[in-house]
């Protein structure tokens, strides 16, 4: 199917779509994204993937070409337009010679399926590291490569999804998502010094742990420490929340069937989705 998009002030056929190729953007990954998702046409935590935007435009001296409420109502009338009730959004920006130039591409949303939720993910360990010392560290720019080269790899040898390790040894994030962990019924994730995105996902559920009392530490972790967990899981925009039953083939816990608080928090962040 056919998607219309939103490029530079214009809706057109994606097929009509045409940038110059002599740009910052386009040649040095100059640029930045947010990847969106639209759940019954409402845009789940619209104003914080916005927000998280504007921050690192700021940092990476892109000017937005529109304010952040006219933004909202681009993307709105693109989800309209292509007229998806479920939908991915992902709304990049990157710097051309005279200023900006902007993309709201809308496609379909294809839920994972639900036994990939009952199954879960097995992910390897990447041999791409993770600079912990780069400013640029949690900021979503358009040169995705070490992402992309650890999703790859772990595709390549059979996993659903990669663990990538900073230079100092301790778990910075996934490939796609961010990673949690659970021991004795309390809740840990890499701190955002270990160079992990600070994911909006990841944020919904220290907000779910606040709400329910269960202890959230974010903090430096190894391997060996994701290894004695009891459960473990994934999260992003997309996917939501995926349990992580595996790492390089050896299991997390005892078994997802015993993935409770796992299971606890999928339930919760389904019905923050419904409640919109």
């Amino acid at each position: 199917m056919k998607i219309t998009i939103f490029l530079n002030g214009k809706f057109i056929p994606e097929e009509q779509a045409c940038v110059p190729i002599l740009t910052p953007g386009f040649l040095y990954g100059w640029g930045l994204f947010e990847t969106m998702r639209a759940y019954n046409k409402k845009i789940v935590y619209f104003d914080k993937h916005l927000e998280r935007l504007k921050r690192s435009a700021k940092l990476l001296d892109i000017r937005c070409p529109y304010p952040l409420i006219k933004l909202k109502e681009i993307i709105h009338e693109a989800v309209k337009i292509n007229g998806f009730r479920d939908a991915y959004v992902r709304l990049t920006l990157w710097k051309c010679e005279k200023g900006t130039d902007i993309l709201v591409m809308v496609k379909k949303y294809q839920p994972y399926p639900s036994q990939e939720y009952n199954k879960g993910f097995r992910a390897c360990i990447s041999s791409f590291r993770q600079n912990e010392n780069s400013s640029l560290a949690q900021l979503k720019t358009t040169n995705y490569l070490l992402y992309r080269l650890a999703y790859a790899q772990a595709i390549e040898k059979g996993f659903d999804e990669a663990i990538i390790l900073n230079h100092k040894g301790y778990i910075a994030e996934a490939s796609r998502s961010n990673l949690f962990f659970i021991k004795a019924q309390e809740l840990f994730t890499p701190s955002l010094e270990c160079s992990c995105l600070n994911g909006i996902t990841r944020r919904a559920v220290f907000d779910l742990a606040k709400k329910h009392n269960i202890k959230a530490y974010a903090g430096n972790f190894c391997i060996p420490d994701l290894y004695a967990s009891d459960e473990a899981f994934l999260t992003n925009s997309l996917r939501g929340i995926m349990p992580l039953v595996s790492v390089e083939k050896q299991r997390i816990g005892r078994g997802i069937s015993r993935y409770k608080l796992t299971r606890f928090f999928m339930e919760k962040y389904k019905s923050l989705l419904e409640g919109l």
